[in-house]
């Protein structure tokens, strides 16, 4: 059974419980079918219209021979980690924290590849000039389980202020923090792109932070995979992850085109999206996407120390990285092993 979605609008909470209905039984029986006959798999892929999950151009760029791939686009986070949850996707692209919490909750799932790493960026109103200045102000993140959560608590440890007692955080899909700034409902946010890069172009704001300037290389958004797609359909895995491995690749090499790529997948401007990737260079990067231990480790230790996880996930039975290490390898096709 195949379930189809409009590639172009986020998907809401009603078509999110008919997919919900609808996955786990796809799921199961397209997975039978697709051994029995020798099909290509369907894989739904969900993501957010942000350039963290720019890789999802492979969906255009490649052609595949395992599987058949839909981008599933969402306009929040947790939509997107219920779907994940509930079986409605077969991978996804979710923020490591989500993912690492999915995880302790018992959801049957691996990160089998990065979807970026750096790429987010703190953003404040005009009259914010540092970040001591956020003081008593509301900042926005887009999850509390979110990589942005460590890392603005990271920046503001640094300047003495305690993100629980001397900020109000508030919890935003990332499409709507832009207007929220605009209208003054907050002060500040901290985001992926192309949200930054918009307020800018708009004048809305100042860049008080970038990503890679508070966590140097960090991780992000990780490519998510049900582990009953894993264990049937390795080759279909493998696919996708390579396609993706190369897209970033391709990003990373010819920007202006990858961004062009992406409005149909992110629904993004491209000369935002193309500010976002380029200025300054290593504002987002697409080509080290493999996951490591201490990546995720990294991320789970700022999780229990900032209370966002009270018991820690067994890391080395949720990263499978053979898929991401079998496709960055020469050649880039060889399957995992």
């Amino acid at each position: 059974m195949k379930v189809s979605l409009q590639h172009s609008d986020p998907i809401g909470r009603r078509e999110l419980l008919r997919l919900t209905v609808a996955g786990a039984a796809a799921l199961a029986a397209g997975s039978r079918a697709a051994r029995a006959q020798g099909e290509k798999v369907h894989i739904r892929l969900g993501h957010l219209p942000i350039t963290d999950h720019l890789t999802v151009i492979a969906a255009s760029r490649a052609q595949f021979e395992k599987l058949t791939l839909e981008p599933v686009k969402f306009a929040s986070w947790p939509e997107l980690a219920e779907a994940l949850k509930a079986g409605s996707l077969e991978a996804a692209f979710a923020l490591t924290p989500i993912s690492l919490t999915l995880r302790q909750k018992g959801a049957p799932i691996k990160i089998v590849l990065l979807g970026h790493r750096n790429g987010s960026v703190l953003l404040a109103a005009n009259d914010i000039a540092k970040v001591g200045d956020l003081r008593g102000k509301t900042i926005a993140i887009p999850s509390r389980f979110s990589t942005h959560n460590l890392l603005l608590r990271r920046l503001l440890s640094r300047e003495g202020i305690d993100a629980d007692r001397d900020v109000t955080l508030v919890e935003l899909p990332p499409p709507e923090m832009v207007q929220s700034l605009a209208r003054g409902g907050i002060s500040a946010f901290i985001v992926a792109e192309p949200f930054g890069a918009q307020a800018e172009l708009r004048k809305l704001g100042k860049v008080l932070a970038l990503s890679k300037d508070i966590w140097p290389n960090h991780v992000c958004c990780a490519l998510n995979a049900r582990e009953d797609l894993i264990a049937a359909h390795p080759e279909a895995v493998q696919e996708l992850v390579t396609a993706l491995t190369a897209a970033g690749h391709f990003a990373t090499e010819h920007p202006q085109e990858a961004a062009q790529l992406s409005k149909r997948y992110l629904g993004q401007d491209p000369a935002v999206v193309l500010r976002a990737m380029t200025e300054p260079p290593g504002r987002v990067t697409y080509d080290d996407l493999v996951p490591t231990l201490a990546d995720l480790s990294a991320t789970q230790d700022d999780m229990i120390k900032y209370k966002l996880a009270s018991a820690p996930v067994d890391l080395s039975r949720f990263l499978d990285d053979r898929f991401a290490r079998a496709a960055q390898s020469p050649g880039g096709k060889r399957s995992a092993r």
